[in-house]
């Protein structure tokens, strides 16, 4: 018989929770079979589109839809430059409709044609904020008792609430944060939510890599009383030579790789054994393909995975991060972002939540479709993100 082919390949861009969310459909020669992935990069989708459009779907037509790790391997060389945000997340597109499309022929959801399951359901954590000590506490009790056992906490968002700063005059606006002031308030945070919701509760919180080095050495050594979970991205990906650092002064969990792109970055810390988990935003590496590769890698340094699951990755995104949660040796957590019920109308089969544990629905492939037309009336805004304006107290430009 012949081989089952691409005959074309559609980009779907809708926003009906605030991320700008990019879904791949991939059409096949078979009438009927197509695939869906994600490629949601939210800062750019017109970017990750035209990336489709223009360059990746001429290079697809025809292509026989079975050879997913050639297909691959070919897309991140064929343009010649390699390992960036957009181009990652438009391969990952494609390449999580290619597993998708393999998981209907075999009549199998995912997890099974990556080896079957470890276990019946993935436990998630969500995310506590608030204005104070005191609300995050009654956030993380609130989750506690709808039976997550895991919770981010956080205060004022990333790098916390601003506060009295004093800028220059003139400085120019931003979303403005002092990272001294920052540590602080975390500190008396997290002591208050230890205090109050005592050592069942696994909690978990992200520096959004907001901090210079040398703090984020002393951040990581301040709240090892508290035995979190994880403390996630304590440093930026350009800093990444400072968890040696981080190592060598305490043992507080470490979880990075949110803005990674490539494995020059995420391999030196699975072989020095300088992280506990991989936190890679699937679609931001290339897809399914590289990461049932660094998971396995990551399995023989015992690093665990959590890979990112916020409301900037669509629902076909969180699907296939469920597909390796059930079957990694090596799963730690998965993030969730509790999505509203029209984004349920709108992907039928997204991934539901029940008593802190995500479970599979067990149809073939990702397990996932989306509704078209309530996607198209909701269209992604043109819009000038705002939070990654970030400055210090001063004004100067700093990582958001």
């Amino acid at each position: 018989m012949p081989p089952v082919t691409i005959r074309d390949v559609q980009t779907i861009l809708t926003q009906p929770a605030g991320a700008r969310l990019v879904v791949v459909k991939v059409l096949t020669s078979e009438p009927g079979l197509y695939g869906l992935g994600c490629a949601t990069f939210t800062q750019r989708c017109f970017a990750v589109q035209a990336a489709i459009e223009r360059h990746l779907k001429p290079f697809l037509i025809g292509r026989d839809v079975s050879r997913i790790e050639e297909t691959w391997q070919m897309a991140m060389v064929h343009g010649y430059w390699r390992n960036g945000p957009v181009l990652n997340n438009a391969i990952s597109g494609i390449d999580m409709a290619l597993w998708d499309i393999k998981g209907k022929q075999a009549g199998m959801p995912l997890y099974q044609l990556l080896g079957g399951k470890c276990r019946e359901a993935a436990a998630v954590y969500t995310h506590a904020d608030g204005r104070d000590p005191q609300e995050v506490a009654e956030n993380v009790q609130r989750f506690v008792a709808e039976g997550y056992r895991y919770v981010r906490v956080q205060m004022g968002g990333y790098g916390g609430r601003p506060g009295a700063l004093v800028r220059p005059e003139g400085a120019p606006d931003g979303a403005y944060y002092d990272p001294r002031a920052y540590m602080r308030a975390t500190l008396r945070m997290l002591e208050h939510v230890r205090a109050t919701v005592g050592e069942e509760v696994e909690l978990l919180h992200d520096v959004h890599e907001r901090l210079q080095p040398i703090d984020a050495v002393q951040l990581a050594k301040d709240v090892e009383r508290f035995r979190l979970f994880f403390l996630e991205d304590p440093l930026a990906p350009e800093d990444i030579a400072w968890f040696a650092r981080i190592r060598e002064q305490c043992a507080t969990p470490l979880a990075m790789g949110e803005l990674f792109n490539s494995p020059h970055e995420w391999r030196p810390l699975i072989e020095g054994r300088l992280i506990d988990f991989l936190r890679m935003h699937i679609s931001q590496m290339g897809g399914i393909t590289p990461a049932r590769h660094v998971a396995a890698f990551a399995a023989m340094y015992g690093v665990r995975t959590a890979w990112h699951g916020p409301g900037d990755v669509s629902p076909v995104g969180h699907a296939a991060n469920l597909h390796l949660d059930l079957w990694a040796p090596n799963f730690g957590v998965q993030e969730w972002c509790r999505f509203p019920e029209l984004v349920y109308d709108m992907f039928p089969g997204t991934p539901e939540v029940r008593g802190g544990y995500m479970y599979p629905n067990d149809r073939p492939g990702l397990g996932i479709d989306i509704d078209e037309q309530l996607a198209a009336r909701y269209p992604c805004a043109d819009e000038v993100e705002w939070w990654t304006q970030a400055r210090l107290p001063d004004g100067s430009p700093a990582r958001p």
